[in-house]
Order: C-alpha cells, then sequence, then structure tokens
C-alpha cells in the first residue's frame, strides 16, 4: 500500500503554522484547545497530513496574531524552474530550520542580544564552526 505524501503547500503552511506557533510559547494542546481539535489534529496540520480549510487557518491566524498571508511567504508555486538554485529551495531549509525547536531557541535567543558587534561575532562563529563540520565531514 502506497503512503499518501503530503502536498508541498500543505507542508509549508504547516511548518508555517509550526514555527509561528513555537515563537509565540503556544504548545499544540493549548493551540488545539482554542480552536476545538486535539493536540493531535495540531500536530497533523503541521506535519501537513492534514489539509487546513480556509476558515481554519483564519483562526489560526488570529490566534497567532499574523495575517493569513504569512503562512504562505516562501511557499512552492510549482511554476518554478527545476535545477540551479532558486529561492524556493534556500527558502524550504529556512522555513525547515525555524520550524525546529532549536531553530525557534537559537532565533528568540539571538534577537534579545542588542549589541551589533557581538550579534556579528556570534555569526562569525557559527559559519566558521559550520566549516569545520564540513571539512569533517
Amino acid at each position: 500500500m502506497l503512503k499518501k505524501v503530503p502536498n508541498p503547500i500543505d507542508r509549508h503552511v504547516g511548518s508555517r503554522v509550526r514555527m509561528r506557533r513555537m515563537l509565540a510559547g503556544v504548545s499544540q494542546e493549548k493551540l488545539g484547545d482554542a480552536l476545538g481539535l486535539t493536540f493531535q489534529q495540531v500536530q497533523k496540520y503541521e506535519k501537513g497530513s492534514n489539509r487546513i480549510s480556509a476558515s481554519r487557518l483564519q483562526q489560526i491566524a488570529k490566534m497567532l496574531d499574523v495575517p493569513v498571508s504569512f503562512f504562505f511567504d516562501g511557499a512552492p508555486t510549482g511554476d518554478m524552474p527545476t535545477g540551479g538554485f532558486s529561492d524556493a529551495a534556500s527558502s524550504a531549509y529556512v522555513s525547515d530550520f525555524m520550524s525546529s525547536s532549536e531553530g525557534v531557541q537559537l532565533t528568540k535567543a539571538f534577537v534579545r542580544i542588542k549589541n551589533p558587534k557581538v550579534r556579528r561575532r556570534i555569526i562569525d562563529l557559527v559559519e566558521s564552526l559550520a566549516e569545520e563540520d564540513g571539512e569533517n565531514a
């Protein structure tokens, strides 16, 4: 039996819901309760395995204090050229990272750093560590 693969746009919208929910510090259970859903249903939305209706997406946007369009930022369009480097490919990995707990934690901590020189040094450090890791792989 073939497993149904989620539509790329449903996955993208779900990952944006997850990212925004995590940045807002809202649990899946709390979001589910507010929507009259179980946390498992919220999980399915976030994975893209269940499609979010327009009315439900509007409820989620209102609860998470973002416009509905937020969930479609960087979404795949299907008419992109194949091959090469595209903005969609780069935004996909950024979106995936921002949907992870590490991405959210790192972003929250980083934006609390007010000194631009310290922020720049952190970026330089992370880039240096990534280069070392790539060489050792």
